[in-house]
């Protein structure tokens, strides 16, 4: 029996890296996965990767720009086609931004375009979702944010994307406290240093500074995270709402 058996999910960012990561242990858990990405070519590749490996159809791909509400409508009408329902939501996908943009390099441009994919197609995928979900009566969404959102130096520099990683908590906490009498559960999970493609996209001296500092000597890989983003969207976590919990290696404690 899986942990997520007779779910249906959405997941953001799901090409490659953490969300391809969590859309095949959510299906291998039982799910129905809806995964979602800007990169329909490679998303496309990824699906089939998943399911010939899980030996199903459970994946089914979309192509998605967070950032417009008519692709969240898209995103929600494909699964309530597909699969019946939706019961859970990661909200995965994100930008980095510069490496780095100390406050004298900030671009007012870049800093609008980080806050319309990180912050506004958050709470877009939560709007979209919560039609479904209050009818139910049931539902996980886990926004997924950084320890950048709760330390500085370990996003490289990046102002602008640390502050979108921190915002996400003060969202997770109101929407939790507005929609737990309808039996939906929000919460924030904060990956520390990830082998992803966006890792590795820091320079060789910022990614090194970072490592030096992790307690316990290693970056994560994505299965890492993945765990706890399961556990967060299964029913094991039903009395958790408004929260957050930190993975990265003990980064944080110091």
């Amino acid at each position: 029996m899986g942990r997520l058996d007779n779910k249906v999910a959405i997941i953001t960012g799901a090409a490659g890296g953490q969300g391809k990561v969590e859309a095949k242990l959510f299906a291998e858990q039982g799910a129905r996965v809806v995964a979602t990405d800007l990169n329909d070519a490679l998303l496309a590749e990824s699906v089939d990767e998943i399911n010939a490996e899980i030996g199903s159809n459970a994946v089914i791909g979309v192509r998605h720009n967070i950032a417009v509400e008519s692709d969240w409508a898209d995103v929600v009408a494909k699964a309530l086609d597909a699969f019946g329902t939706v019961d859970i939501l990661i909200n995965n996908a994100a930008i980095p931004g510069k490496t780095r943009d100390d406050v004298w390099d900030i671009d007012p441009a870049e800093v609008t375009r980080i806050l319309d994919v990180n912050i506004t197609g958050t709470l877009l995928g939560i709007k979209a979702v919560m039609p479904t979900m209050q009818q139910n009566g049931a539902g996980s969404i886990v926004n997924i944010s950084s320890a950048a959102g709760l330390v500085g130096g370990i996003s490289g520099g990046s102002v602008a994307y640390s502050s979108t990683k921190g915002a996400l908590r003060a969202i997770t906490k109101e929407i939790a406290l507005d929609v737990a009498a309808a039996g939906v559960r929000v919460n924030t999970l904060y990956p520390g240093l990830i082998n992803t493609p966006i890792m590795r996209s820091f320079s060789k001296e910022v990614t090194e500074a970072v490592l030096a500092k992790i307690p316990v000597g290693f970056a994560a890989e994505p299965i890492d995270i993945a765990y706890g983003v399961l556990y967060l969207a299964s029913d094991e976590a039903r009395f958790v709402t408004g929260t957050d919990i930190v993975i990265d290696g003990g980064y944080t404690a110091q």
